[in-house]
């Protein structure tokens, strides 16, 4: 059966929507730089991209996948070998994004391997992070509290009564209860940031009802 056959229903076409046009190693290239042009990501997030270029070429042309994913592999080595792909950069820049936006360790070390940062990248960014923040889960704890107004971030006067709700958005949210008790509790936004310093806050950690 004709490639051109309309009744193959592999090679139907939806309509209203365009035929992508057959990949070849200098289209890839240029997919390539077009995409990093506008989305930072790592080599692995280059690669599925332009591997899904390819699953379309082959839907529509025939392409062999084989022989476009070395093309895929030869453009992914050559924007790293350009600098214009750096895991570890990658790896840094999102953990300080997920950071700051609350998400805890363990969720940033699932979303970097989603993203096909290696371990071993991971791990030294997270000791880099740690480094200049302190414990990461404590300071993604601390950031969650901040944005959403938990703990010593609410006014004085209702902190006690929604206790329980806060601490319940810290475990919905991935963190576990010491953390999140140490945060919730905690006399003052002024403290935590202490805390996240590593130093010792005097004084009693806040409320701590359930022990009274």
């Amino acid at each position: 059966m004709s490639d051109d056959d309309p009744t193959t229903p592999a090679k139907t076409k939806k309509p209203g929507r365009r035929v992508p046009g057959k990949v070849s190693a200098k289209s890839l290239e240029n997919v390539a730089l077009h995409y990093l042009e506008r989305f930072s990501t790592s080599g692995d997030g280059l690669r599925r991209v332009l591997m899904r270029r390819v699953a379309r070429s082959a839907h529509y042309h025939d392409t062999d996948e084989r022989e476009a994913a070395e093309w895929v592999d030869q453009v992914v080595a050559k924007m790293q070998a350009k600098g214009f792909i750096n895991d570890r950069l990658f790896a840094e820049g999102r953990t300080r994004t997920l950071l700051t936006q609350g998400v805890p360790l363990r969720g940033i070390r699932m979303r970097l391997r989603e993203k096909g940062i290696a371990d071993d990248i991971a791990a030294d960014v997270l000791a880099l992070v740690a480094d200049d923040d302190g414990d990461v889960d404590l300071a993604a704890a601390v950031a969650l509290a901040k944005r959403r107004r938990l703990g010593p971030f609410r006014a004085p006067e209702v902190r006690r009564e929604r206790r329980d709700k806060d601490l319940a958005a810290m475990a919905r949210a991935g963190f576990g209860y010491d953390v999140a008790r140490q945060v919730v509790d905690a006399p003052s936004p002024d403290a935590l940031e202490a805390l996240k310093r590593g130093e010792e806050v005097p004084g009693e950690l806040g409320y701590y009802p359930d022990e009274e």
